[in-house]
């Protein structure tokens, strides 16, 4: 749940933020209308937070990164836009767009999904220290358009998170790409059609769910799936949590903790904190997964194992669900049960002790039944978060490849 950290320079100045602020106000209809009457992806707010030349870009990058596929100096935005939460009603979202520096009109958009966050300013449209910040910067300056949601619930968005929620999870991400297709218009680029989907551990479902809906769902009328590559993720939710409930991955508390609030909002999974926790924590987990605590407060807070922090009855629900809980469970065990008809190369870490390699393979097994090209790339025997790291350059490479460029 530790992010890798870099540094980006702050746009200051009142002639530098004029300029471009004023190619990406406020639409003015966005801004007078009723939030129900505003379609998803609608454009609120964009708001310039970066430029880098490519020789600034590689140096957030040196020492995290290779840098050798850096060309092009990059501007980055904090947007506003509209989308739905997990009950479909209307809310507002952020993420972060950045689009190159560069003489193309046409530029192929890549779709950024991050991983756990629990502190709703640890995302890439508020942090500049933050890894997803840093992946959006490596993106753009090889020429692409980024747009890395940070979901509903984080960022700048409204209420709370719906941690792996599917229908929350894909709505903030294709009104993502749709709000920032409409930036992109507004600075005289447009971006294809094909969009490259990636993401890392709660992202790697997220790319396959998005990738699903935007291929057979029509989720857009505009975009479609070019490429998807998923880094680390937990593709059998059922098996991850009961996992997480026998303490056989690493930070099983926390993750186990995060799931069961956030669930227990949507779905209601437990009468009371009691029923879940054990005391002392059921009077304080909540609060301390309300999105305005850090991973490190959480920590500081919560025993590090299951066994110590829920009930013995709740992690019995957890190992064998029923219900509602199996019920909703279930589509995020079959993220890859489809078939794509766009390349796939599903990238995982043997070494990962968050989200074992199973996954992977598990993901794997459903597109070989539905007859889906792929492949599985193991990325070395690193850790979780140093596995993100590892892939980007082969995703970038897998991206190339799949759209015949070089």
């Amino acid at each position: 749940m530790t992010s890798y950290r870099t540094r980006i320079r702050t746009m200051a100045g009142a002639a530098v933020l004029g300029t471009l602020t004023a190619l990406v106000a406020p639409v003015p209809a966005a801004a007078d209308a009723p939030a129900e009457r505003l379609a998803g992806g609608a454009l609120l707010t964009a708001e310039p937070v970066a430029d880098l030349s490519a020789p600034e870009v590689a140096e957030q990058l040196h020492g995290k990164i290779d840098t050798s596929r850096v060309r092009y100096g990059v501007t980055a935005y904090r947007v506003t836009y509209r989308t739905t939460d997990s009950a479909g009603a209307p809310t507002t979202a952020s993420q972060l767009v950045v689009l190159p520096k560069r003489r193309a009109r046409h530029l192929t958009a890549v779709s950024w999904l991050h991983g756990t966050t629990v502190y709703r300013k640890d995302v890439a449209s508020l942090n500049p220290k933050s890894n997803d910040r840093l992946v959006a910067l490596l993106f753009a300056s090889t020429g692409r358009a980024v747009s890395a949601p940070d979901y509903v619930g984080l960022g700048l968005g409204e209420g709370f998170h719906p941690y792996g929620d599917p229908a929350a999870t894909v709505a903030a991400s294709v009104d993502g790409l749709r709000a920032a297709r409409a930036l992109a218009h507004r600075t005289g680029r447009e971006l294809k059609r094909k969009v490259q989907v990636s993401g890392f551990s709660q992202g790697g479902p997220a790319t396959m769910l998005v990738g699903r809906a935007l291929q057979r769902e029509g989720a857009d009328r505009y975009f479609r799936p070019g490429a998807l590559a998923p880094v680390g993720g937990p593709f059998d939710a059922s098996a991850f949590e009961a996992a997480a409930a026998d303490d056989r991955i690493a930070n099983s508390g926390i993750y186990l903790a995060y799931f069961a609030t956030a669930w227990n909002r949507m779905y209601g999974l437990y009468a009371t904190p009691g029923d879940a926790f054990r005391s002392p924590y059921d009077t304080r987990v909540e609060g301390l997964f309300d999105g305005h605590h850090t991973a490190r407060q959480i920590v500081a807070e919560l025993p590090a194992a299951s066994r110590d922090l829920f009930t013995e009855d709740f992690l019995n629900k957890i190992r064998k669900p029923e219900g509602v809980l199996k019920e909703r469970l279930r589509p995020m065990d079959h993220t890859c049960d489809w078939r794509p008809d766009v390349p796939v190369e599903i990238f995982h870490s043997r070494g990962d002790k968050d989200v074992d390699f199973g996954h992977a393979a598990h993901c794997a097994r459903q597109l070989t039944r539905n007859g889906a090209a792929h492949r599985l790339t193991d990325v070395g025997d690193h850790d979780h978060n140093t596995s993100v790291r590892q892939a980007l350059p082969r995703i970038l490479a897998f991206f190339d490849a799949s759209a015949g460029e070089h």
